[in-house]
């Protein structure tokens, strides 16, 4: 299939011949960094043997709508993660190619704006059955009242952001006065509104989600550990923890597939990101962030509808596990995405 692969991006006036040398840059072996997720996708698909456009977006939306038109493409994979540097636009560029006609991977601008605020998330998840934390906002112009209704200890996160960016062991607050002060940091220091929600102990869970309605298929789990020292409520995917491989080795915090659990979490697990999905208006594949708390109930704490999606994170490494390797894995969603094709 002819393939665009569409992306923000930061470097201005590169056409597509400048991306596939970048690519071709980053995907070679002794490289040092990681590719970027569009690279790595784009040297997938050809591997698969698809003609490839790399198409950055940088600063105007009409470029793409331009070049794909006079490419002919028949399929275009999304790898925006934002637009002119703002996270929150993500869904601009997929609302682009709905509105040309093109079919594109992943979640539909729809589900991209209601995973963005995960207020919104938790109280569809809710509504649908779907246990989540209990929560509370505050817009940058709101202040924490001194009587505020909600169970201690609490967690404090941007609204919007992702990839637990303002989350740090501060991020979780035991009295009235911490709360505060990290609501205070989120609308001050994230430039966001705040969301405090109920703290669940408990093992932190991913799951990632391949396919769509009946067909959707659930891959092994991959848990984040700690070191058994360490407190519970420090036990939070802070972005140390996360991304600084250091930091996860000096304090013994590892990814590694789920230890095991009991039938009944499992069910659990299954059908709550089965809910998820269809209410969320996810395709093709999706992440959610899950606690499992002592007595196996399961909390919903983020649906990730475009997760990142490098080779050896957790929805490529979940794949693998399962029996599909990186390239297989991006040919099976861009197939998904082909069935879907609509004129233009």
């Amino acid at each position: 299939m002819k393939v665009a692969v569409v992306f923000d991006s930061p470097h201005s006036g590169w056409d597509h011949s400048d991306h596939e040398e970048r690519m071709e840059l980053e995907t070679s072996v002794g490289y040092a960094d990681e590719a970027q997720p569009e690279y790595q996708v784009a040297r997938a698909l050809r591997d698969r043997g698809h003609t490839v456009w790399l198409v950055g977006a940088e600063n105007d939306p009409g470029y793409v709508s331009q070049f794909l038109a006079e490419r002919a493409v028949d399929v275009v994979w999304n790898a925006a993660e934002g637009f002119r540097d703002t996270d929150a636009l993500d869904f601009l560029l997929p609302a682009v190619l709905e509105a040309d006609g093109y079919s594109y991977t992943g979640a539909p601008p729809q589900g991209l704006v209601l995973t963005r605020n995960k207020a919104v998330t938790k109280k569809i998840l809710q509504h649908h059955g779907v246990n989540a934390p209990s929560f509370r906002t505050f817009r940058r112009s709101e202040k924490v009242p001194r009587d505020l209704d909600l169970e201690l200890p609490a967690i404090v996160k941007p609204l919007r952001l992702d990839a637990s960016v303002g989350i740090s062991k501060a991020s979780v607050v035991s009295d009235p006065g911490s709360l505060a002060e990290r609501v205070a940091f989120i609308h001050e220091r994230c430039d966001d509104d705040a969301i405090v929600e109920q703290f669940i102990e408990g093992r932190e869970l991913y799951v990632s989600a391949l396919g769509n309605g009946d067909k959707l298929e659930i891959l092994p789990i991959v848990e984040l550990v700690f070191d058994k020292c360490t407190p519970p409520a420090a036990r939070i995917a802070t972005r140390a923890a996360k991304w600084d491989d250091p930091y996860r080795l000096r304090n013994g915090i590892r990814s590694v597939f789920a230890r095991p659990l009991s039938r009944v979490a499992r069910e659990r697990i299954e059908e709550s990101c089965r809910v998820a999905f269809r209410t969320l208006w996810l395709r093709d594949y999706a992440r959610f962030d899950l606690r499992l708390d002592h007595d196996d109930r399961v909390w919903m704490i983020k649906a990730n509808a475009n997760p990142y999606i490098c080779d050896g994170h957790e929805i490529a490494a979940a794949a693998l596990k399962a029996g599909i390797d990186y390239p297989s894995l991006i040919d099976k969603i861009i197939r998904m995405a082909a069935r879907r094709r609509t004129s233009h």
